[in-house]
């Protein structure tokens, strides 16, 4: 068997051929070949064995270097591999492992901790239940019909259709099919002080008004008057017209008092349509409020400014109307809707008109149990 030589060992035999040595008998002594000694002799002749031992480290470090440089370039090469993909899910950095090394010779332990992934989660798959293709191709339906409606209004709707499932696998779902709806960026505004609003205790007590403009597909300009009961969140009425003056404000809320009674305030903005004077001797004579908020401070009626961000998101954006008869069918059915179907998180998603009946029932019970004590 060859015997290995330290460089300290081959350094004292170099000195033992330096005293004198014989070359023959030198090689005969260590069984080394007369190759191997005049290679010694190249490599260490008149070194001592402090300085053979800084050439190693220094051939050690030497090596590391290289390593480290061909590593560095591997890796940057594997990069520039995965540079057209964004490395956000667990399915991208995936695909990314894989170009990186069917365009390099990488290792996958390094692809994988160059994109920050580990090496369990590279080779899992998942088990997806039988049941989730078909209720993901039902979120997206409901999703499709209902475009403006976030993940909770279809867990709610599912719900309705007798589909027992978490809301958090439905949210799961909802984003694995890409039907977030992105977030509106907040306005930025100058810093003051809002005035809080008071939440109704019964309905009647407060309604709100306010005017959305949009157009016909003949740019015509049309308003709509926004009216909802604070209380119950039902959209009374939503007359749309050419113009609308403050009288014809007045006969609205008379249409509406009449199957309801009047309320005991109306909080509006200072529009000229609710400071003329004819909306004013209405008020008088029927003995309402009015609420006017401070100009340029639309928070203080923040209730029909929430009702008027959903009309316009889920109505108006989403259709173009022909004519006025044409925008007054399409936003009656939408008012419909919206007061019969559609969920509302602050009535704990019901919808409008079931929480205006469910308080009906309870309050006729309640008085019956009055009337039943005394």
């Amino acid at each position: 068997m060859k015997k290995r030589f330290s460089d300290e060992q081959i350094i004292n035999i170099l000195k033992e051929a330096e005293a004198g040595l014989a070359v023959k008998e030198l090689c005969r002594k260590y069984n080394i070949s007369d190759a191997t000694f005049y290679t010694w002799r190249k490599k260490f002749g008149g070194m001592e064995v402090s300085e053979a031992r800084r050439l190693k480290a220094v051939e050690d470090e030497n090596a590391k270097l290289k390593k480290l440089l061909a590593e560095s370039l591997l890796d940057n090469e594997a990069l520039k591999a995965a540079l057209n993909r964004k490395l956000l899910t667990v399915e991208n950095k995936r695909e990314a492992v894989r170009a990186m090394q069917e365009q390099t010779p990488i290792s996958q332990r390094r692809a994988c901790f160059l994109v920050g992934l580990s090496r369990a989660s590279f080779h899992y798959r998942s088990t997806v239940a039988a049941g989730d293709s078909a209720l993901s191709e039902r979120i997206t339906e409901l999703a499709h019909e209902r475009r403006r409606f976030g993940y909770r209004r279809v867990h709610q709707l599912l719900r309705r259709e007798g589909i027992d499932v978490n809301h958090k696998k439905v949210y799961r779902l909802y984003r694995e099919a890409g039907l977030a709806v992105p977030k509106r960026k907040r306005r930025k505004g100058i810093a003051m002080e809002r005035h809080p609003l008071v939440l109704p205790e019964a309905p009647n007590q407060t309604w709100s008004m306010d005017f959305v403009m949009d157009s016909l597909a003949c740019g015509r300009r049309i308003k709509c008057l926004t009216i909802v009961d604070d209380f119950t969140k039902e959209c009374l009425d939503i007359p749309v017209a050419n113009g609308i003056s403050g009288n014809q404000v007045a006969r609205t809320l008379d249409t509406i008092a009449a199957f309801r009674g009047y309320p005991q305030a109306v909080r509006t903005d200072q529009g000229p349509e609710f400071t003329s004077k004819a909306l004013d001797q209405w008020a008088y004579d029927n003995g309402v409020e009015l609420k006017l908020i401070q100009p340029g401070k639309p928070t203080q009626n923040g209730f029909i400014e929430s009702f008027n961000g959903r009309f316009r998101d889920e109505c108006l954006n989403e259709h173009w109307f022909r004519d006025l008869a044409h925008a007054r069918e399409i936003i009656g059915n939408w008012r419909r809707d919206y007061n019969e179907n559609r969920p509302h998180s602050a009535l704990r998603y019901q919808t409008p008109l079931e929480f205006a009946a469910g308080y009906r029932t309870t309050e006729k019970g309640s008085k019956l149990t009055d009337v039943t004590k005394r």
